[in-house]
C-alpha cells in the first residue's frame, strides 16, 4: 500500500527486521550528516545534524540543530509528537503547515508533511515525503523527497546515528 501518494510501497517492508519503533529511537542524543540534492541531482548543501529526543508517555519532542558547510546559517527546528491510542503518530512544529503523518512498516517509517522552506528573499510551501529505515546496525537512513505543485524539487539523504 502507498500512503499519501508516495511512490515508495511501505507494505514492502512491513517484514523486514529490526522493527523501527520510532518512540525508543528518538529517545536520546542523536547525530547525523547529510547532503540536499537539487531535481538534476546536484550536490548543492551539505550539513551535520545535533538531534535529541525526549519523552513524557505518549507525548514527544525533538530538537534539530543543523549546521550547514556552506555559508547557510544555522538552522533550528523542533517537533512536537505525539502517538494516539490506536499507536498513530503525529508532529507539529512551527516550520510546518499543518501537521505531520506518519505510517510504519517493519523496519521503515514514513512520514509526510508540508514545510515552510526559504528561499533567497521569499519562502515556500514544500511537500516532503520522508523515508527511514532502521539498518541492521542500530543507525538510520532518511530519504526526503520534495516536492512543489507535485514536482520534485530536491532530495535531501540523511544518516542518523543513536549516540550512547
Amino acid at each position: 500500500m502507498k500512503l499519501f501518494g508516495s511512490k515508495i510501497n511501505g507494505e514492502d517492508y512491513l517484514n523486514i527486521e529490526p522493527k523501527f519503533d520510532f518512540r525508543n529511537y528518538f529517545d536520546g542524543e542523536l547525530k547525523a550528516w547529510g547532503i540536499v540534492q537539487n531535481r538534476q541531482g546536484k550536490i548543492i548543501n551539505r550539513f551535520d545534524m545535533k538531534m535529541l529526543g525526549s519523552w513524557q508517555g505518549n507525548e514527544g519532542k525533538l530538537e534539530e540543530q543543523f549546521y550547514y558547510y556552506d555559508a547557510t546559517p544555522q538552522e533550528q527546528k523542533a517537533w512536537s509528537i505525539s502517538i494516539d491510542e490506536q499507536g498513530q503518530i503525529s508532529a507539529r512544529g512551527d516550520h510546518i503547515v499543518g501537521e505531520a503523518k506518519f505510517a510504519s512498516f517493519g523496519n521503515a517509517v514514513n512520514w509526510q508533511y508540508t514545510m515552510t522552506v526559504p528561499v533567497g528573499e521569499t519562502t515556500y510551501d514544500i511537500a516532503f515525503d520522508d523515508w527511514m529505515w532502521l539498518m541492521n546496525d542500530g543507525s538510520v537512513m532518511n530519504r526526503s523527497y520534495m516536492r512543489k505543485f507535485g514536482i520534485q524539487v530536491a532530495e535531501i539523504s540523511i544518516f542518523i546515528q543513536k549516540l550512547k
